[in-house]
This record gives C-alpha cells, structure tokens and sequence, in this order.
C-alpha cells in the first residue's frame, strides 16, 4: 500500500525538460489549438452522443490499491446505464506514467483521464492540454467545499482548482508502543519538535553487552519529500515567488535557515548513533521500523496499513503528528499522492464530459469513504469520514492522527506546497544534499548550498522552455 516513491534518474529529468519544451506551443486559452478543446461542455455533450462514451483512465495505483481503483470504476460504470464507461490502465510507476503521457502529448494520442503525481502539477498546468478542473466544477455548481481545504490548495493556482485530488497521505511521525514503555517514556506523549524528538531517541537507542545497537531512537529514509514537510511545518516557503504561485519560482530555499539545521540535527544524531542511516531507499527504511529496530520512524500515511499488520504479534504501531523544526513553527505539512487531470486537446466533448463525470464521482463522500478503508488514503471528501464503517473506525484507530493533522490548521502558502517545473530534481537534489551532511563529506550548511545551486540551471531552462 505504500504511495509509490519517485526516484528520478538524468534521463527522467532531461525527458521532462524536452517534453517541456515540446508541448510549450500546443494547444492554449488563448492561441493555437481551439480554445473549445479547453472548454468544459455541459451534460448535453452525452446526451447527444450515440451509444456508449469510453474514456481511457492511465494511473499508476498497484496491488491492493489497484484493487480499489478498479472497484471505483466498476461502480461508475453500473451506474451509468452503458452511456459511460471508463477504461482503468495501470501505466507504472509515476515517474513512468507522466513519461508516458509525455510521449503521448507527443504523438496526439493521450488519454481522456489521467493520475499525475503531486509535484507534477507545474507541468501539467503549462502542457496546455488539460481542462482547468475549475471549469467544470462553476459549469456544473459543483460545491467545493466538500473537498478538504489543504488538499484542494495544493492543486490549485490563483485561488481555482486544476485537478481533482485523488489519492491524498499525509506525512506522520510513527512510534513504537512497547519500545517508548520499555525506556520509560509515555507513548501518549510524543515529541513534538526535533529537539525533543532528539531527546527521547537518545533514551530510546539500545546497545548489548558488546556495545553493537540493536535498537535506534530513529530512523527515516533520506527523502526529500520529507524535508519539504518539515520546511512547510516551520512556515517556510521552499522556493521563490510564494511556491511558485504567483509566477514561475526562479529558485529553491531549501538552503536556508530551516533547511540548513534539519540537515545539522540528523547529521549529529547518526554521528552520535542515536539515528540509523539506512539511505535513500525508503524500503529500507521502512523494514527497519517494522522490525523494531528503530522506534521513531517518519513516513507517509498510506503505509500505516502495512505498518500495522507487520507489527503484529510484535509490537504496538501508534502515530503522532508530524514534527515540528522547534517551538516557534506555526505551520503544518504538505499533503501527498496524486491527482486526476481530464486532457482537453484531441479529445471530444463527449469524452472530457464523460471524464468529469466520473471525477466528480470519485470525489463523493461515500466512494471517498471506500476509498479511505480500501487503501489508507486520507479521503478528500470531507463528509467521508461519516460514512466510514465504526467497526474499522475502532481496529485502526491510528488513521485518526492524520485527518485531525489536515483539520489542525487553514491553508497556507508554505503548506500549500512548491509548484515548480523541476520539482523531482529539486527533490532529488535535498537528498544530495542531506545524504553529503549525514556521512559527513561536507558541513551541513555547504551541503545544503551546494544542494540548491545544482537545480538552478535546470529552473532557468525549464522557465525558458514555457515562458
């Protein structure tokens, strides 16, 4: 059930930049392709159209949580008395499948409706080939307000939403019951900043009689995403032109204040071996906490599931919210996931109804309640919770801690997320940088400068690319 991590390589990055390039004078509002391919149609579009409308869904869910997109699906499709049916094509991974569509973009041949990853939402704004969500929600009156806030604000530009949110997680501090009670320490009681997380992995860390560690206070992957969420908590804006929603960010600020001492505070609890280094790779990571080898652990919420049946029969799982950088922050983390774009350009008005259609469905409160229990995303409806069964509810109390994180706090623009062209090198890039401060081959803060100045030609190409 764990959201799919993307893991850039040079050639992913270089694609993205020429796809950039590509589709930069393709279809727009305002010149080039047909405005009317932009343009949401109103129901008529199906009722005028004979037989049956298909629309081909690309997405990048697997296992189990393939299993509850195709549910999704098949329930639409009953329901629609054979005018709609949507077509589920798993694709790969996210990286795979915006690489994909890239291709598509290409050869004119995209899909009606596609799953697109969080930090591919400044791209798909500038393809040009998308119909802005916003235009079917005041076409139909569609209430937004029964999209969670903090959700709706990542995908959104200049106040109106892009895409509709689809499979959302949020990041959270795990803890290991039986270990926090064997240190004495109250597990209902967990830090709440770094420096008292810091403290209590010093008590939590546990060596044998030859001095080998058999128990880490924490651990966690060195994932830049992360990072960002610790950066958003301490209200702090990870790049330029306020996250890039007020016009095309120009830099990162991960170098900075913030950025700088969360790099010095992992650094000093691995030198000190309070912290296990397992690298980049989160499922390493992710082995060492369902081990119980580690006792603190930060990830997503859509591996809380997997978390809690691994443990069983060994230990305890609770959640905790997310730390905060110290006392002082007032912020709260980004979400995560993916969301649903309807392509405009080369597709009929049948087809893009057809596609919101089933958005607009996806999006209600009792499949967004199927959804929550089928794969541990945080629904995005915000009557869904009402219509989650109690019984679940009651065996998995720990999914509470991340929907009452989302409510703790009203939107903001650090939390709101950096929109940037390059946002997965950038994000590759914080690793370079907090992996150079953690093994020690540079200072913290160097490591951080460097970190960001690499991304720099990558932001100016880009912009050039769409500007």
């Amino acid at each position: 059930m764990a959201l799919p991590r993307p893991r850039r390589t040079g050639a992913v990055i270089v694609a993205l930049l020429t796809a950039a390039a590509l589709v930069a004078g393709c279809g727009s509002e305002s010149g080039g392709e047909s405005t009317d391919a932009l343009d949401a149609p109103g129901a008529e579009a199906l009722k005028g159209t004979n037989g049956k409308t298909t629309v081909e869904f690309w997405h990048s869910m697997k296992g189990s949580n393939a299993g509850a997109v195709d549910k999704l699906v098949a329930d639409f499709n009953a329901g629609n008395g054979g005018k709609v049916e949507i077509k589920a094509v798993y694709q790969g991974s996210y990286d795979e499948t915006i690489a994909k569509y890239k291709a598509s973009v290409q050869q004119k041949t995209t899909p009606a409706l596609v799953q697109v990853y969080d930090i591919g939402t400044r791209f798909m704004v500038d393809s040009k080939q998308v119909v802005p969500m916003h235009r079917f929600i005041e076409k139909d009156g569609f209430d937004v307000a029964e999209i969670e806030p903090n959700i709706a604000s990542y995908y959104s530009v200049e106040g109106k939403l892009w895409s509709m949110p689809f499979n959302t997680s949020t990041p959270l501090l795990y803890l290991n019951k039986e270990a926090f009670e064997s240190a004495k320490l109250d597990p209902t009681k967990p830090p709440k900043t770094l420096a008292e997380l810091g403290e209590m992995a010093k008590k939590l860390t546990v060596k044998d009689a030859s001095g080998k560690t058999t128990r880490y206070g924490f651990g966690a992957a060195i994932y830049g995403w992360l990072l960002e969420q610790l950066l958003a908590t301490d209200g702090q804006e990870y790049c330029d032109n306020g996250n890039g929603r007020q016009k095309l960010a120009t830099r990162v600020q991960f170098d900075q204040a913030a950025g700088v001492q969360v790099a010095q505070w992992w650094t000093d609890l691995v030198r000190n071996g309070y912290a296990a280094n397992t690298g980049r790779k989160t499922d390493d990571a992710q082995a060492a906490f369902k081990a119980g080898t580690v006792a603190m652990h930060l990830e997503s919420t859509s591996v809380l599931r997997g978390y809690v049946d691994a443990a069983a029969g060994k230990f305890t799982v609770l959640t905790a919210p997310y730390p905060k950088v110290s006392d002082s922050s007032t912020g709260g983390p980004i979400i995560g996931g993916a969301s649903l774009w309807i392509n405009g350009v080369g597709h009929s008005a049948a087809e893009k109804r057809a596609a919101w259609e089933f958005v607009k469905s996806a999006a209600g409160a009792t499949p967004q309640a199927q959804w929550h229990t089928g794969t541990g995303y945080v629904p995005i409806n915000v009557g869904a919770l009402e219509q989650v069964d109690k019984g679940w509810v009651t065996k998995y109390p720990q999914f509470r801690t991340a929907v009452d994180q989302l409510h703790a706090l009203p939107p903001s623009v650090a939390s709101a997320g950096c929109l940037l062209g390059v946002m997965p090198q950038a994000r590759k890039a914080a690793e370079d940088g907090l992996e150079a401060a953690i093994v020690g081959t540079k200072p913290a803060e160097q490591a951080m400068k460097d970190a960001a100045a690499s991304v720099q030609s990558a932001i100016e190409s880009y912009n050039t690319s769409v500007s």
